[in-house]
């Protein structure tokens, strides 16, 4: 929904299916971050316990043991091993949710601070970790539950739109503290 809806003029928009596969996780997430060098990489997963449109603050790096679609799960339970324990996204979610919700969309946008230590937050993380904190993750609720596909594409672009709006007003505060 979001690919037809587009985003500003200035943004290239590039919209990929992640696999529910942490092996794929690890190679893809990189390669897309060294492929496209992006301002932002914004992460959506659909979360059968979502009933709202809900920011993530943050990945967390160990705590994975859920099988994936493959029936895999990381041996260390771990993203990265040595990473740190958690990593925030340089995006302020907080100012971003205020001002989704000051749009008076017929959506309503939460905060969260766990992504739930499956494929999503695992994604996260990996992304956190490749860019720095330039990444977002937005949880959405399943199809009709209670949102349209319209519905959640509109949010989305309004969400992405602010993020970038917040992130190019902060670009002074970034600063990344491992190497890859």
């Amino acid at each position: 929904e979001l690919e037809k809806l587009g985003l500003r003029d200035d943004v290239d928009l590039h919209v990929y299916e992640v696999p529910v596969e942490y092996q794929t996780v690890q190679r893809l997430i990189p390669a897309l971050w060294k492929k496209h060098s992006p301002q932002l990489v914004v992460h959506v997963g659909v979360s059968g316990m979502a009933t709202t449109v809900t920011l993530e603050k943050c990945g967390h790096n160990v705590g994975y043991k859920g099988l994936d679609n493959c029936r895999f799960c990381p041996g260390s339970q771990c993203c990265v091993e040595g990473g740190p324990e958690y990593i925030d996204s340089i995006i302020d979610m907080d100012t971003v949710c205020k001002r989704v919700s000051a749009l008076g969309l017929d959506v309503t946008v939460t905060i969260s601070k766990d992504a739930g230590r499956y494929l999503c937050d695992f994604t996260y993380y990996t992304s956190l970790y490749q860019s720095c904190g330039r990444s977002a993750f937005v949880h959405v609720p399943p199809l009709g539950k209670p949102y349209s596909a319209e519905q959640l594409g509109r949010a989305l672009q309004a969400i992405i739109e602010e993020m970038l709006d917040v992130l190019e007003h902060s670009e002074d505060k970034i600063n990344c503290q491992h190497e890859h």
